[in-house]
């Protein structure tokens, strides 16, 4: 697949993503900030996305021209400053939640308070991917009325199961208590944030959908001001093109990163403020995921469906999912633990042998896959829960960690921490001087149901890790979950960070995978062709690699080229090259899904993932 990219488009001639033919962006954001603006409360792009399909696969060549520093005629120029009361980074369920909440009180208490969202995606929902069943407590907490309102949980949880998974049989086993479902709904997590970011439009909350956060802005004292938005219009030398504009950056009383897992933002507080002790390491999921339309005969509204065991071996955490949505639609995908130590391993191959396994291909056949999408997880737990605040900032969601990994839930977590978060600035707005600390949401926090669920299951993830594999942390798993319940005098650690688990490939066995049918597998560009993913071809690499040129020494070699195994969207290739004879890394950063698996996987730490020009990535459709 050398030297290609995937392109996408809307029908009838629409572009995706059309922020980059706009010749003012940070612009755009300035006259918001006008009390005279007359620009509309939030920044939208409305473009039918149902009507979207893949489009063929063309060619792309992509630059291996990357620069760590700015250039200094782009330095040289100020960045306009723009003040607001909370800044949030990410459109996702924690952010969105955080913003509404601090609407909601601000309104029942007659205050004034100006809140701003930056979201990266080309509008809100565009990189949201998930299972996702969801449990609504922390939803009816924002919206008691939710259904009233029209929130897009359109099917009810009905019926679960488990199966063990050999080669070829399913084989019923118990699922325990904490994997029931009853009274919760399967849903698109995108479709919920895109609702969420209806209500807070309707609250008069600024959101700036196309618009990366790239950089934190520290005040004299080291503590953080706000964030910086990504410079616009900037060749792939990192040269400014005729539309250049200088990111804008903007200020608040404190900053939430809510960008999900593994954020590029978020690792730079954690790592600045020490906020995660030395030795708890976060340890990561590789989800990936496609949405089907099936046969109606084989449709079952309501049904969950859990599986372990094939195509993964006894050394390798994961698991699968079937989830029957509404309207003859089912969501499937398979979760890779990023602590894997074969560096044959290909994320994305297992996903398409897990869909060639009888029990599930016999669902899929007269089918049609309708989308496809990739994203890390967390799966750490609460020892690897960071700090949750530092001198002008907080993290919330999945930027913190709050995965619950045996439930297979996070969503009502991350709008819990919102709402959390929120009733602390709430509160501390009142003070007379906000506080540098926001030291009430970790209180909030460490008395929550958030922290009480995670300290029960703590030891779940870990118990993998035993010479037994699979079978002694399903041993310690039912133990822990039907009787123990957390209450233990111990919490197991992970012991180090999951790219320090991948072995060299000299001590692994290859892994063979067979060619795609087209029907039910797929190769990985027809894949990502499905995920509308697109960036401006001329704009800097955001995937940044130190020491480029001796990557085909250490990780071809040490590593069979992992890179090109762990990415789920063909980004990472290595390629004959004609002048040496030799093997060339090629990154074609177009093909991009801001999964982050390779700022994690990476054995040496060398790439390191940052935001492009705002809006671009992928488009998801009801993932």
């Amino acid at each position: 697949m050398s030297g290609l990219r995937v392109s996408s488009c809307l029908k009838n001639g629409k572009s995706i993503i059309p922020l980059f033919n706009r010749s003012s962006c940070n612009g755009l954001i300035a006259s918001r900030f006008s009390k005279n603006s007359t620009v509309s409360s939030s920044v939208r792009f409305n473009r039918s996305i149902s009507s979207f399909r893949p489009c063929s696969v063309t060619k792309f060549n992509s630059s291996n021209v990357f620069k760590q520093e700015s250039d200094e005629e782009i330095v040289s120029q100020t960045r306009e400053v723009e003040e607001a009361d909370v800044v949030i980074v990410g459109a996702g369920p924690a952010g969105l939640s955080a913003a509404i909440r601090l609407k909601q009180n601000a309104i029942s208490e007659g205050r004034d308070v100006r809140i701003v969202v930056i979201e990266k995606g080309a509008e809100i929902g565009a990189h949201t991917l998930s299972g996702a069943v969801i449990e609504t407590g922390p939803l009816s907490q924002l919206f008691p009325d939710w259904k009233e309102l029209g929130a897009p949980l359109l099917q009810p949880a009905l019926k679960d199961e488990m199966k063990f998974l050999t080669k070829n049989l399913a084989i019923p086993i118990p699922h325990p208590p904490n994997m029931s479902n009853s009274g919760n709904y399967i849903i698109s997590l995108g479709n919920l944030v895109k609702w969420m970011g209806e209500k807070a439009e309707e609250l008069d909350i600024e959101i700036f959908a196309g618009f990366g956060a790239s950089e934190v802005v520290y005040g004299d004292k080291g503590q953080v001001l706000g964030v910086a938005t990504n410079d616009f219009g900037l060749d792939k030398n990192f040269k400014p093109k005729s539309n250049f504009e200088r990111g804008i950056e903007i200020h608040g009383k404190i900053t939430l990163f809510a960008e999900g897992c593994h954020g590029s933002l978020s690792k730079q507080v954690i790592k600045k403020f020490e906020l995660r002790d030395k030795d708890s390491f976060q340890t990561y999921g590789l989800g990936i995921k496609e949405l089907w339309e099936v046969d109606p005969a084989k449709h079952h509204p309501g049904k969950i469906t859990h599986t372990i065991g094939y195509p993964l071996d006894n050394f390798t955490y994961g698991g699968s999912f079937i989830y029957h949505m509404q309207d003859n639609l089912v969501s499937l995908g398979i979760v890779v633990g990023l602590d894997y130590e074969n560096p044959y391993l290909s994320p994305y191959q297992e996903f398409q042998r897990y869909k060639s396994h009888p029990f599930v291909r016999n669902l899929l056949e007269g089918g049609r896959v309708l989308s496809y999408g990739a994203r890390s997880l967390v799966e750490g737990g609460l020892q690897s829960l960071p700090k949750l605040v530092f001198p002008g900032g907080a993290l919330i969601g999945d930027s913190a960690g709050l995965v619950n990994v045996p439930k297979i839930k996070g969503t009502h977590n991350a709008i819990l921490s919102g709402i959390l978060v929120a009733d602390s600035i709430s509160k501390s707005l009142d003070a007379s001087e906000f506080p540098s600390v926001l030291t009430d949401y970790q209180t909030s926090f460490d008395n929550s149901p958030i922290y009480k669920e995670l300290k029960e299951v703590r030891n779940i993830r870990p118990s993998f890790h035993s010479p037994l594999g699979l079978f002694g942390g399903v041993a310690y798993s039912g133990l822990d979950t039907m009787f123990l319940k957390g209450r233990v005098p111990f919490t197991l650690k992970h012991k180090i960070p999951d790219y320090a688990a991948t072995l060299h490939a000299s001590q692994c066995l290859p892994i063979e995978y067979p060619k795609p049918d087209n029907k039910i597998t797929f190769d990985i560009l027809t894949s990502v062709s499905r995920t509308g993913t697109n960036h401006a071809d001329n704009q800097p690499v955001h995937l940044r690699v130190s020491d480029l040129a001796t990557n085909p020494e250490r990780n071809y070699i040490k590593y069979a080229g992992l890179e090109q195994k762990f990415c789920p969207a063909g980004v990472y290739e290595y390629v004959d090259d004609g002048n040496t004879g030799k093997k060339k890394f090629q990154i074609n950063s177009q093909n991009c899904i801001h999964c982050k698996t390779c700022d994690i996987k990476d054995p040496e730490q060398k790439i390191n993932w940052t935001v492009p020009e705002g809006g671009g990535g992928p488009q998801y459709v009801d993932l």
